[in-house]
């Protein structure tokens, strides 16, 4: 599975990772029959404001659905990084039935998505789905300071800035050459802005995007710097930036990244993302 938070090819953290499998909750009772949630402060509440599944919630805009049952959460949120994703948190006992009542409710095109223990437990249990794949997904409220001194080279490129909407089909053909792979493009719904680097000659070459961000939770992806710019601090010069805008603007920032991309996580942690181990699957060969 191809996460996007890549600055391809390829933190002192200010925000606790969650456990793999959250503690049950004397005072919401045994499971019984899952509800409904729908508001935001429902499912902040349910989910004890866990980052990934509120980001999942996207504000409980149109379309978005939630349940809850003991102390697990589930939401299904159709589109969200170009995946009908189905957030799921809890104990394996709540959890697994919960997921079970989701999946009917949704239907058969959302992937589970959660802490990677528990999405191989509830795999192992739900017929149809397939084995999990792992990534992470990192998040921070603070941005750290940059050790980093600048070099000559880089003091002769442009600070990080958003972009124009004219400027999409620079970021479209640098995406192509230097992360084809990126769940965030210019043109799809809900990527909504792009921030980048040039180079003296005014050539792009380092791109980021604020995409499917909910409104406490913003979302970096679509990380990408040129071959030939790399190894000058590109890509954390134009990560900074968004994720210090994302912060502003929402109070936490988030992205997804392989676990093989080690150059990439260190960088986020550098930055003061805190990295929580997850996995996603899919229900049949959907």
């Amino acid at each position: 599975m191809t996460a996007d938070g890549d600055p391809v090819p390829a933190a002192p953290a200010s925000s606790p990772v969650a456990s793999p499998v959250a503690s049950p909750v004397a005072s919401r009772g045994r499971a019984g029959t899952p509800r409904e949630l729908v508001t935001v402060a429902e499912v902040v509440e349910a989910c004890e404001d866990d980052d990934l599944v509120v980001w999942a919630a996207q504000g409980m805009r149109p379309g978005v659905r939630a349940w809850a049952l003991g102390d697990a959460v589930a939401v299904a949120s159709p589109g969200a990084s170009r995946r009908d994703r189905l957030a799921i948190r809890g104990s394996l006992a709540c959890a697994l039935p919960l997921l079970r009542h989701a999946l009917a409710e949704a239907g058969p095109t959302y992937r589970p998505f959660g802490d990677a223990e528990l999405v191989a437990a509830v795999s192992a249990e739900v017929e149809g789905l397939t084995e999990a794949v792992g990534f992470s997904w990192m998040v921070t409220r603070a941005l750290a300071p940059s050790a980093a001194a600048p070099s000559d080279e880089a003091c002769e490129e442009g600070e990080a800035g958003w972009l124009a909407p004219r400027a999409e089909p620079e970021v479209a053909g640098l995406l192509a050459l230097a992360h084809p792979s990126s769940y965030a493009v210019p043109g799809i719904a809900r990527v909504s802005r792009w921030a980048g680097v040039r180079d003296g000659s005014g050539e792009l070459v380092a791109v980021a995007a604020d995409a499917w961000s909910a409104p406490t939770v913003g979302l970096m992806a679509g990380v990408a710097t040129a071959a030939s710019a790399r190894g000058r601090g590109l890509a954390e010069r134009v990560c900074r930036f968004v994720t210090a805008a994302l912060l502003a603007g929402h109070g936490r920032a988030a992205l997804m990244v392989d676990d093989w991309n080690e150059s990439a996580l260190r960088l986020y942690e550098r930055m003061g993302y805190a990295r929580r181990r997850v996995a996603a699957n899919r229900v049949g060969g959907l």
